[in-house]
Parts: structure tokens; sequence; C-alpha cells
């Protein structure tokens, strides 16, 4: 991130109050989303796919230009996401970083287009398999997100499929 405007971005507030709630019950009052994608089996595929989430290649890959505090997602991490001339700014809010399960949930900051929370999981089961799974809650937060709610539905529907599009690449 450029200097000089750090401060400001890292300034800014998380826009809802479930922080964390992608890990467990997704909160009332909000768009949710469940979606994944095989991705094949064994511990090549995991690291691969892991390894390329958390060093934000994912959204590269689906097309958004990433501008991060960090070379890969940490708690704290402020990133501003870039997409069709919106600007996206997010706040990695948790890290999954075990054996089998890798990923991060970020949160919505003041300027998103939308209000809620994102999680970016990599799991590998017991038999090998590999997936990656995209799970979030929300609902607009600007008055031309609110104003265009289907619109900003379905490009959140389109966005989502372009991550785990690109779990693949």
């Amino acid at each position: 991130m450029p200097s000089g405007s750090r401060s400001s971005r890292a300034a800014r507030e998380l826009t809802y109050r479930e922080v964390g709630a992608t890990a467990g019950e997704l909160p009332a009052g909000y768009r949710h989303i469940r979606e994944w994608t095989s991705l094949g089996r064994g511990e090549d595929i995991f690291l691969a796919a892991s390894d390329a989430l958390m060093r934000w290649d994912v959204h590269r890959r689906a097309g958004l230009r990433v501008a991060a505090e960090n070379p890969t997602a940490a708690p704290g991490t402020t990133v501003e996401l870039r997409w069709l001339g919106f600007t996206i700014p997010c706040r990695v809010v948790y890290v999954l970083d075990e054996p089998d399960r890798r990923g991060f949930a970020y949160g919505t900051l003041s300027g998103h287009p939308e209000s809620g929370e994102e999680c970016f999981c990599v799991e590998r089961a017991p038999d090998g398999s590999v997936r990656a799974t995209i799970t979030a809650f929300s609902r607009p937060g600007r008055w031309f997100t609110r104003l265009g709610d289907p619109a900003a539905r379905a490009v959140q529907r389109y966005l989502t499929r372009r991550y785990l599009r690109a779990f693949a690449d």
C-alpha cells in the first residue's frame, strides 16, 4: 500500500457487529452464501490452493486488483480490492491455519459496497479430497447497493463463482 494512505486505511472501522460469525452460525438479517468446489486430491493440491489463497492470488486470478498491507493474509491485515472501478476495503478478522484447513475471513470496512464478512477456506478430507469453500453474510452497505440490491446480489454471486474457479487455476 502506498505510504501516507496506510494510516487512513488502517483507521477505517468494520461496518458490522458480528465479527467472526462466518466460523459458525451465520447471523440473521443478512444474505448468506455457502458455496464450494472440489479441487482434486492430495497434499500437493491442498498446499498449492491454500498458498495461493493466503498470498491473495485467488483474488488476483478472479480479476481483482489487490493492495494489501501484508503479502499474506494475517489477522488485522487491511486489504483494498478493486474491481470495475469499485474500491472494496476489507480487514482480515481471523485466519485458519490447521494441518488440513487453511484460510481466512475478512470483514467489510467503511467505504465497502456491502456490509458483512466473507470466509475463504481450503480443506483436505481424511480421504485426501480437497475443496475450496466460501461462506459469507452480507447486506447493502452503501446507497447504491441498497438502491440496486438485486444487481448487488447478482454481482456477489458472480464474484463467488469467479473466486471458486480461480482456486483451480
